[in-house]
């Protein structure tokens, strides 16, 4: 698999990487054995980068990467978590889509400078690991006068180390990351966006994309398939239904992509990694097979004319030549 660089980071990842949301169990339990087979068949494949948080699954995310990327050489791939919440009795930050969160514990909002140290010993001692590569600000939306200050300064503080080698955001919401890149005191070296660079979501690209590229911040793509419409070439049982506007948006790619002979989820993966601003796409995976499947996406052949088709009916911005 093609390694790619973070830009001002100097990192150099995979240009897929694996999310560990999923094998937490987000909305269904995964065995912690699938999990594991999981992280082991994206090495295989050439997947070296990796994104976990403590939220997911309440700490389960972080202490199943280590079980799997313990003992592999610690060069070889680029792990990321996250902080803003810290894992502790009676915390009330929950969220009803984990399947087996552990008993007693929660997350409480915390972005504080004392919470972010604490946050990050926390992570490794889970991961069984004495560094991080990329750390990112998790939903600094949710109280961004501290985690644009006091959580930053942390994060800096941590980088000087050498304790962790990148600062970035992970986040869902475009404006606000391009309001930190103009307003912090640091410039972060990546942004993770999730779900705003898509077929079927393009808010990233009136101000986030340009702004970063212009200032040498590489953007992370994630939830490429906007939660599911887009990773299956016709409708599936289980995916939440979608607006109408975006339902016929669906219908308008579906009808271009079998015009081209074109599999929609492929151009799903692949319309991110179009935009200069984005090196890598982050996705999520339950089972071994699944993570061979969408990794084989990279390598589907995609015509320049159905990229020109879709900007032509409007589905996608219009590219540079």
């Amino acid at each position: 698999m093609r390694s790619v660089e973070l830009g001002r980071s100097g990192l150099q990842v995979s240009e897929l990487g694996l999310g560990l949301a999923s094998l937490a169990g987000m909305f269904a339990v995964v065995p912690e054995g699938e999990a594991v087979a999981t992280i082991d068949r994206a090495w295989e494949l050439g997947i070296r980068f990796f994104d976990t948080a403590p939220v997911y699954g309440y700490g389960l995310s972080e202490q199943r990467a280590g079980m799997a990327l313990r003992g592999r050489p610690r060069d070889q791939y680029v792990l990321c978590t996250k902080v803003g919440r810290l894992l502790e009795p009676g915390g009330q930050d929950l969220q009803e889509i984990w399947a087996e969160p552990p008993p007693g514990i929660g997350p409480r909002l915390d972005y504080s400078y004392a919470a972010v140290m604490r946050s990050f010993e926390e992570s490794l001692r889970r991961i069984g690991i004495d560094r991080i590569d990329l750390l990112h600000i998790h939903d600094p939306e949710l109280d961004f006068r501290t985690a644009s200050t006091e959580a930053l300064r942390a994060l800096v503080e941590l980088r000087d180390r050498g304790t962790i080698r990148a600062l970035s955001l992970g986040i869902n919401h475009a404006d606000v990351a391009a309001r930190f890149l103009r307003e912090a005191t640091t410039t972060p070296d990546c942004v993770l966006i999730a779900g705003r660079y898509s077929l079927l979501d393009h808010s990233a690209a009136d101000e986030l994309l340009p702004l970063a590229h212009q200032l040498g911040v590489s953007i992370i793509g994630a939830g490429v398939f906007q939660g599911g419409p887009l990773a299956a070439a016709r409708p599936s049982v289980g995916y939440p239904p979608l607006p109408p506007e975006a339902a016929a948006r669906l219908d308008q790619l579906r009808t271009i992509s079998d015009q081209y002979a074109v599999h929609l989820p492929a151009a799903a993966l692949q319309f991110p990694l179009t935009h200069p601003a984005i090196p890598t796409v982050v996705v999520g995976a339950r089972t071994p097979q699944e993570i061979t499947e969408v990794a084989a996406y990279l390598g589907h052949s995609i015509p320049p004319a159905y990229w020109r088709a879709l900007e032509q009916a409007g589905l996608i911005p219009l590219r540079s030549a």
